[in-house]
């Protein structure tokens, strides 16, 4: 582990103890401006290693993650041009989550994240890298590989009905999403394969089926091009 990662999980023992006063707050401030509706909670482990791997809707989705789970403290890795504004990054900062570079191999952030998951901490990423408002899109392999490197537990999470939060919010009416928690996994190789380019792809695949199978079929159109679940296998993911 490098000291610029060293530093940044030492770091995580002080934001712990400003998320926990933090966070009854956050909570009272989302139930104001958001109605949300939770459905599979009982399927977030209670503590451990563990990676949320969500869609990504708007820019809101962490701070209603963030504030809709009140068990345990979500981590959240957005993009670099997060900094580039002041109400974000601020936001950013007092929280402690973290960004990564797009675009590039950020080495960075992927050891910033296994240090955390190694860490039993719960980390939320949106495994397509960019907000896909119209449907789930293609996810990048670089989640199974974090994922398989800190032997974390996957569980994925939907957000639905957000698409129109800030017409909502303009009007003066509260947000409306639905969350819904599905059934928790972990990546494993078959014997006598490897963690190969192709073999982190398909555990992307899969896992990107199981998340679109909790988007129920109000909103359909939510499930992109993981629609088809004739297409979906479980080779490479094993059930907790």
């Amino acid at each position: 582990m490098s000291a610029t990662t060293q530093q940044f999980i030492a770091e995580q023992r002080q934001l712990n103890k400003r998320r926990a006063m933090l966070h009854p707050a956050y909570r009272r401030l989302l139930s104001l401006i958001a109605k949300v509706e939770i459905e599979g909670l009982e399927n977030l482990p209670s503590s451990g290693s563990t990676l949320l791997l969500g869609n990504h809707v708007s820019i809101v989705d962490p701070i209603l993650i963030t504030g809709s789970i009140k068990s345990r403290f979500v981590i959240s890795m957005a993009k670099a041009e997060t900094l580039n504004h002041p109400i974000e990054r601020l936001g950013l900062r007092i929280w402690g989550n973290y960004v990564i570079n797009r675009g590039e191999i950020d080495r960075t952030a992927l050891n910033n994240t296994i240090a955390l998951l190694k860490d039993e901490q719960l980390v939320w990423i949106a495994p397509e890298g960019t907000r896909n408002p119209d449907g789930l899109g293609e996810a990048r392999a670089g989640v199974s590989f974090i994922a398989h490197k800190a032997d974390a537990v996957l569980v994925p999470i939907v957000l639905c009905g957000i698409q129109d939060w800030l017409q909502r919010l303009k009007s003066f009416k509260r947000m409306y999403v639905k969350m819904l928690i599905g059934k928790p996994f972990k990546f494993h190789i078959p014997v006598g394969e490897r963690l190969s380019r192709d073999v982190r792809e398909q555990m992307m695949t899969e896992a990107m089926y199981q998340l679109a199978k909790i988007i129920p079929d109000d909103y359909a159109s939510q499930r992109g091009i993981y629609s088809d679940f004739e297409q979906a296998t479980t080779k490479y993911l094993e059930f907790v």
